[in-house]
Order: structure tokens, then sequence, then C-alpha cells
């Protein structure tokens, strides 16, 4: 005996099919099954609901007045069936799903938009959340899951035991100004011409200010005076458009913003020495599970490296 509950999509297919064509074997025909096993199916179905679903006459079958209600639902409940397989397989196949992706700076402009880019040209479905922030957030939002894979530094004393680490690259740090300052059409300045000017800098202790302050260090220079802080890029921007100041930016930003036209009135310091920060990894946990969509941007943003 079957139950409403225990209903499979195949007989709800049958009974929209027998209202459609009016015959049993014409329904039976068309979902390859035997006139004697769609018969079958109707009478159980009939017998658990307690009432007949279709009315035997001589020129066919109709639906009664409870058979009308019944199929009403079957073809809703069909159609749910339908758009639930069809995500399913879209999640399968890695053109539908969420990716969630935590990334400083640099690499998140880099890497990670781009690659965002190159997945949505053959999966547009997909729901992709794009996270920036320092690296000790971003190693602890991937332990807690709320994280796919991130590209970050490893925090000092981070247990990377469970972790899958793949070396990206060493980020470079640009040096932003407005087009009208004064350095700006000079080649090979030193950081000595720099100290004179005004800077906004990210907040201290994080990588790019770390490694501007090493910069002068090395060269035997004292840090500048007038340092604002601020890891806003808005703000740094707002501050370059009022005045001769400079701030440091990861080279992917400063590109993206001096190249693209973004930020047409800016240009990028010509130094003596490159300015490096140390290096970035991509880093996914071991044991969290990933759907098709997340291996096929984190796969892309790899080969990009």
């Amino acid at each position: 005996m079957l139950s409403i509950a225990r209903l499979k999509s195949s007989h709800l297919r049958l009974l929209l099919s027998i209202a459609d064509t009016g015959k049993l074997q014409l329904a039976a025909d068309q979902l390859a099954i035997s006139q004697p096993a769609a018969s079958r199916i109707l009478a159980e179905i009939e017998a658990d609901i307690g009432a007949a679903i279709f009315e035997r006459l001589p020129r066919g079958m109709m639906p009664t007045a409870i058979g009308q209600t019944f199929l009403r639902r079957a073809s809703v409940i069909l159609s749910e069936f339908e758009t639930l397989e069809n995500e399913l397989q879209m999640i399968r196949s890695g053109k539908s799903g969420k990716v969630r992706i935590g990334a400083v700076t640099g690499p998140a402009v880099g890497y990670v938009v781009p690659a965002v880019r190159h997945l949505r040209q053959f999966a547009p479905d997909i729901e992709v959340t794009i996270h920036v922030a320092p690296s000790a957030e971003l190693a602890r939002g991937l332990e807690e899951r709320n994280f796919d894979f991130i590209i970050s530094r490893l925090p000092t004393g981070y247990d990377a035991t469970d972790l899958e680490i793949t070396p990206a690259r060493t980020e470079r740090v640009a040096l932003l100004v407005n087009e009208n300052h004064p350095l700006a059409a000079e080649r090979g300045c030193a950081l000595e011409k720099l100290r004179q000017f005004e800077w906004v800098m990210q907040d201290r202790g994080t990588p790019i200010r770390q490694a501007v302050e090493n910069a002068f260090f090395l060269a035997g220079q004292s840090l500048p005076d007038q340092v604002s802080n601020s890891s806003s890029l808005l703000v740094a921007l707002t501050m370059l458009s009022a005045g001769d100041v400079i701030t440091p930016q990861a080279k992917e930003v400063a590109d993206l913003l001096t190249e693209t036209g973004i930020g047409a009135r800016l240009a990028v310091l010509d130094i003596a020495e490159h300015i490096m920060v140390e290096p970035y990894f991509v880093i996914r946990h071991r044991h969290h599970s990933a759907t098709e969509a997340v291996m096929r941007l984190y796969q892309r943003v790899l080969d990009s490296l």
C-alpha cells in the first residue's frame, strides 16, 4: 500500500500524464512502464487517499473534484522537484553554489577578482563573497569555516598542521601621490626626499606599514614626521586629492587606480629601491569539505600565480 508521504515523482508524473492524455495506456507508454503497473500504482494511490482521482468514462479518464486538487498540487510538487534537481546538478557541476574567499588587499585585486570574472564566463549563477581583511582575521575565519580558502600571510605562531599551503608571491608596495605632487615626475626618488611630505599609512603593525618603516630604517633614515594612521583606502584617496600626501598601497591596487582611469589624477612615485612585503600564501583547510565551485575558483587562483 502506498502512502502519500512516500509518493515518488514518477507516481506524480503518471497521474499528470493520465490527466493529459485521458488514457491509462497512453500515460503508461509515455513513462515507459506497463499498463498493469500503471493501473496498480493508480489503484494504490486512490486507495490510500480514500477517493477516486479519475472518473472512468467511455471516452476516457477525467479528473474528479478531488483529483483536480490532487493534480494541481502534484504539478507544483513536480515543478519544485525539477527545480531542486537542476540546482543540485548546477552545484555538482560547479556552475552554481556559494564561494567565500578571504584575502589581503593586493591578491584580492590582482588574483581573486580576475579569477571570479573568468569563472562567471561559464558559471554566471555562482555567488561569490570576497572579504578583505588582515591576515590574522583571515586565518581565524578559515579555522571557523567562514571562508572556503584564503590568500594571506600566516600569523606568527599559527599552527599550520591541518592547512594546505601553496606559496604565492611577495607583495610589492607602491607609493601613491596626486599627479601634481612635486615628486610625481622624478625618477629614482630616494626615501630621504619623501620624509618632508605628509603620509597616510595603514595602522601600525600591518605588513605594508611595517615594510615601509623597514625601508626607511634600512636606508638609514628616520620615519616621516607627519603621518596619519588609517587602513581605509577611501580616507587615503581623499587625503591624496587634497594635497601633497603620500600613501603606500599594494602594487595591484595602485595599478588599478592609475591604469584603469578609476584614479586618473593619481601617480605612482618612481623610487630608487623597491619596497617589498613578506610573502603571502593560498591557504585552505585540509579537513573542510569543498564544493565543485569552490575547487574551480581555488584552482583558477593557483593557476594565475
